[in-house]
């Protein structure tokens, strides 16, 4: 599989929270030849099912980006926006954007903003208007906009808008890809609104009703420049094997379980315990009367920035590892 490819086509997407069909889309055509139905909720998450007579495996991975909202149209042609999921103004000045009609734009702070302490009121999308009729003519309150930055490769390194979560997308359809054949009924899930509360997971994992389920997203990566070890894993050193997060303490069995797969097939790993932020696991765990839940991550450094960046050795061991488990009998 071309990692850079798959990326920069999930990116051509426009795929906000709560507007994710055209990725879906993408995905689902990707996943078609490996599973044996596929059907979209009301939610919208992306539930692709290969059937087998054991447990049932809920393997779940976000589609959704975080980006702006438009909430004003200035008399001057700026744009006033909203966030939409954990944007921090300081990571987005002077990006380029795009709205899902084509328009682009840049994110600019006002003049006379502070920038150490810049929040979202003070940004604007510069689009190019001349006045606010002209801008009425290609956006309006209530339009979405997202990072319009390119994905490029910097040896094993690939760097992109939107790893988070799209690379771990990426893995699930190369874990269906590496997968021959499996005893277990598995379902690969491709959530909605996970960076606006973990929403897709709620309702998907209540309509699967799993045994198990394994959250498949990024985590912040210790090995930036002046890390504060707010995370454990560094980039190179193979799939993160989640124990803990501000959402989640996984199911000891199932950190069991991944550990001992990985051992046995040569699988690089590394543990996973980062102080803040959740992934999917935290809503999978709680459904119903509870589910035996894991995670599996691939580390990232400049979460939620423009410029995303992970290891492909380690998003190859993820996809094995989730292959793995995918395969191995379940009691």
């Amino acid at each position: 599989m071309d990692i850079l490819a798959q990326m920069q086509a999930l990116n051509a997407c426009h795929g906000i929270s709560g507007q994710e069909g055209q990725v879906a889309q993408v995905l689902a055509e990707a996943a078609r030849p490996y599973v044996d139905e596929i059907t979209t909720d009301v939610m919208g998450n992306l539930i692709c099912h290969k059937k087998g007579r054991g447990p049932k495996v809920m393997f779940a991975a976000h589609m959704d980006s975080i980006g702006f909202i438009v909430t004003h149209i200035e008399e001057n042609g700026f744009l006033r926006v909203g966030k939409v999921g954990g944007v921090h103004p300081n990571d987005v000045c002077y990006i380029p954007v795009r709205f899902p009609n084509g328009t682009k734009g840049v994110v600019v702070p006002d003049g006379g903003a502070d920038l150490k302490k810049l929040k979202i009121d003070d940004l604007c999308i510069d689009i190019g208007a001349k006045n606010r009729e002209e801008a009425e003519e290609l956006v309006r309150v209530g339009d979405t906009a997202v990072y319009d930055a390119p994905a490029f490769v910097m040896g094993d390194k690939l760097t992109s808008c939107y790893l988070d979560d799209r690379i771990c997308c990426v893995v699930l359809l190369r874990a269906m890809e590496l997968l021959q054949k499996s005893g277990n009924d598995l379902y690969f899930v491709f959530t909605v609104q996970e960076e606006v509360g973990l929403r897709g997971a709620k309702t998907a994992a209540w309509s699967v009703n799993p045994d198990y389920g394994i959250a498949v997203d990024v985590t912040l990566a210790d090995d930036e420049p002046g890390a504060k070890h707010d995370g454990s894993s560094v980039l190179g050193k193979g799939a993160a094997i989640k124990v803990m997060d501000s959402q989640v303490i996984c199911h000891p069995a199932m950190i069991q379980k991944l550990e001992g797969l990985a051992k046995e097939q040569g699988i690089a790993y590394q543990l996973d315990v980062i102080r803040s932020g959740g992934t999917d696991a935290g809503e999978i765990h709680r459904t119903r009367m509870g589910v035996v839940t894991g995670g599996i991550s691939v580390p990232c450094r400049y979460v939620h920035t423009p410029v995303e960046t992970v290891s492909q050795a380690d998003v190859e061991a993820c996809a094995r590892l989730v292959a793995a488990y995918a395969a191995t009998k379940l009691d």
